[in-house]
């Protein structure tokens, strides 16, 4: 029986991926993977040492605006194309930023081929904890709890959410910062918010969040660590 693989790549830096992840690639007859509708996919930018020559290769191209997302015809054309695949008997493995299922793109082809075919999910190194080692700041530790808030939402919810967070994670950042930086400095957490970019790729930068741009890039987050991870 044919199978689909959701493949988690990490955040960035190719070595990463996984060994499974790494295996299953180099093996793959057909992938497919997320991509803009302009300039490369950074999916495949990551896996792209892996990738056989002679692979089908299948782009889900996305519109990269808010508005437009979840784009389901574009999941829905691209379920049918990789069903097809799998029905022919052939594999087909899917591409993934980060984890399949942490807030990936994975989840809607999942949605539409699940129940019609086996899928085998390959977890991968998430952008939150890739951030956390660049900063060098234990995410939460003992009985923390750990906040993920998508910097979308609006301020007055933002503070809600960071309202008795023991550590937060602000993810999707982008063109959000000034906004952000607003509701953590109300929120009289400054002094331990950290701002990293990119984290493992080249071009990574990791400041303060009172020194971070304002012009910050998609892969960007914020990280909030508990008020003292080390204490007994």
């Amino acid at each position: 029986m044919s199978v689909l693989y959701g493949i988690g790549l990490g955040p960035g830096d190719p070595e990463l991926m996984t060994l499974k992840a790494d295996r299953l690639i180099r093996a793959a007859a057909v992938l497919a993977y997320p991509a803009p509708d302009t300039g490369e996919s950074f999916a495949r930018r990551i896996a792209a040492g892996a990738i056989r020559a002679d692979a089908v290769e299948i782009p889900i191209v996305i519109p990269m605006r808010a508005k437009r997302f979840p784009a389901q015809a574009v999941y829905d054309a691209a379920a049918a194309e990789i069903g097809g695949h799998l029905d022919g008997g052939r594999d087909v493995v899917v591409l993934c930023e980060g984890d399949p299922f942490f807030y990936g793109s994975f989840m809607y082809l999942h949605q539409r081929l699940s129940t019609a075919h086996r899928v085998e999910i390959v977890p991968g190194v998430t952008s939150m904890t890739a951030v956390a080692g660049v900063a060098g700041r234990p995410l939460c530790a003992r009985n923390e709890v750990l906040s993920v808030i998508p910097a979308p939402l609006g301020e007055a919810e933002i503070a809600a959410r960071l309202e008795g967070s023991g550590a937060a994670v602000i993810m999707k950042v982008g063109r959000h910062l000034p906004k952000v930086r607003r509701v953590v400095e109300a929120a009289g957490l400054m002094r331990r918010a950290v701002y990293v970019s990119h984290a493992s790729l080249p071009e990574e930068r990791h400041v303060p969040l009172a020194d971070a741009p304002d012009d910050a890039p998609y892969f960007s987050m914020i990280l909030i660590p508990g008020e003292d991870p080390y204490a007994a």
